[in-house]
């Protein structure tokens, strides 16, 4: 199911529960200058009607996550991160395809998100499954103060 890992490996994805929380955290500090706390976590998934968060678990093992809202018919997706020893394998990808599969699901035809201007490889991510430019929020990031792109995908989800 990945590319790049073994064929040995068991790869799955399921909705994200409140026992995740801990893991969740540990990859948030790992991935993110201003991460995410377990409150925030545990507001989405018990308070936040529009909120929709995955899992992905590669041997049992949680190797990232992503979520997103629903709201009306767009999708904005508010996270998206994976472990540093599952970087590069499909895994951002996986995640990123059952979102916009589960947005479809849910009665999305957009999809949008914002990524640091910086972040070249999550973009060239993003713009492989359909994403594309739509503008800039200055100073967006509140640990430096980078700004963010802002990308728009429909979802047709015929290529996903």
């Amino acid at each position: 199911m990945l590319a790049a890992m073994p064929e040995e490996q068991q790869v799955g994805i399921r909705k994200m529960k409140l026992e995740d929380i801990p893991v969740i955290c540990e990859i948030e500090q790992e991935c993110f200058t201003a991460p995410w706390s377990a409150e925030a976590f545990h507001h989405e998934l018990i308070q936040n009607h529009f909120a929709h968060y995955y899992i992905l678990e590669v041997n049992g093992a949680i190797a990232g996550y992503g979520g997103m809202w629903i709201i009306m018919d767009e999708a904005h997706v508010t996270n998206i991160a994976v472990r540093g020893k599952y970087r590069g394998k499909g895994c951002g990808e996986l995640l990123l395809r059952k979102l916009q599969q589960s947005a479809v699901a849910l009665g999305s035809v957009r999809m949008t998100l914002e990524v640091r201007v910086s972040n070249e490889v999550a973009q060239n991510l993003y713009r492989k499954l359909g994403f594309r430019e739509a503008g800039i929020r200055k100073n967006y990031y509140s640990d430096n103060q980078e700004d963010a792109l802002i990308m728009w995908a429909e979802l047709n989800i015929q290529g996903s």
